[in-house]
């Protein structure tokens, strides 16, 4: 069968509505496996990556049959990625346990059921990936913005606990509405500080060395002498170790200022995991930026790798320069 349409992006060819089913959506449809883009499993599989910067992260996930690009060859990298894309692609990429059970039938009053993405958006959000909004909508032709997909990585793959072991890790991420655990969500909004990730304590109370006493003069009656100056001061090399400062988001992101407060800590959590791929400033997130198909995809190879499914990208990779954190 032949066809001019385009293959869902993000997607295996066939994964969501079934291998012989072709679903008309504007320009888009779910086509079958003989209709998948060409060459999509050998070593280039989309003319249109070649020298592009995320062109491991979208290889190796297209490899991997995570990602299939459209039925003419291209990946396009550049387009933004929307709702109901990136409900498929997280579906496709994970396989965390649902939260919740969604009631049969239409979830959201704009996602018909016979809509290409219904069923990956519905278990996207039965495993806390994906919410509606509060007028029952699911809007799925909106883009997801950078800041979005990051929480949303952050928040439900709980990479705060996948991130490196220190005196800055000890605090968890921010709250948010996709919170797996009682636990771990309450632990976050006791630790919610004005911005944006609390610091120990000992940063703000360093422990002050008290000076000799200044012994005033005594007549000559007996009296215990003055201490010396070796008793009063502490010793340095008995002091604890000072424990590093932690990190904060205004350490990493020149433009930390424009992320949304209550994602704040969970990009600080997917920041200190090395999830975080910014191109072509490590240091600017642009937030609030539509993600575009080789930013998401390049976030979510990072994700697996922080589960142990994908190996890191070798160190004279170009792209892992655009790793926060280098990992």
């Amino acid at each position: 069968m032949t066809s001019k349409a385009l293959l869902i992006p993000g997607l295996i060819a066939g994964s969501v509505a079934g291998a012989t089913t072709i679903l008309p959506l504007c320009d888009r449809v779910l086509a079958a496996p003989d209709q998948a883009a060409p060459n999509q499993n050998q070593t280039a599989p989309f003319p249109d990556i070649q020298n592009h910067w995320a062109q491991p992260f979208i290889e190796t996930l297209a490899a991997q049959d995570i990602i299939a690009g459209y039925l003419d060859g291209t990946f396009r990298p550049e387009n933004p990625v929307a709702r109901d894309e990136f409900a498929a692609m997280v579906r496709q990429s994970f396989n965390q346990e649902p939260e919740r059970q969604l009631e049969s039938g239409s979830v959201y009053e704009d996602v018909p059921t016979d809509y290409w993405a219904a069923p990956a958006i519905e278990e996207a959000a039965e495993m806390g990936f994906m919410q509606g909004y509060p007028d029952g909508t699911f809007r799925p032709n909106d883009s997801i913005s950078r800041v979005e997909a990051i929480s949303t990585l952050a928040s439900n793959l709980n990479l705060a606990a996948s991130a490196p072991s220190s005196a800055e890790a000890t605090q968890d991420s921010a709250d948010t509405p996709q919170a797996t655990t009682p636990t771990r969500s309450a632990r976050r909004r006791a630790a919610r500080n004005p911005f944006p990730f609390p610091l120990a304590l000992t940063y703000f109370m360093a422990p002050v060395v008290a000076s000799p006493a200044r012994v005033q003069p005594q007549s000559p009656t007996p009296a215990a002498p003055a201490p010396s100056p070796e008793v009063q001061a502490a010793d340095p090399q008995t002091e604890p170790a000072q424990s590093p400062t932690p990190l904060t988001i205004n350490d990493y992101y020149v433009d930390a200022d424009q992320i949304p407060q209550p994602a704040t800590e969970n990009v600080l959590a997917a920041t200190k995991a090395g999830v975080v791929v910014n191109h072509p400033d490590p240091q600017v997130l642009n937030p609030n930026r539509p993600a575009t198909r080789g930013e998401v995809a390049a976030l979510i190879h990072q994700a697996l790798v922080t589960q142990g499914r994908l190996e890191p990208l070798p160190d004279d990779t170009a792209a892992k320069n655009y790793i926060v954190g280098g990992r």
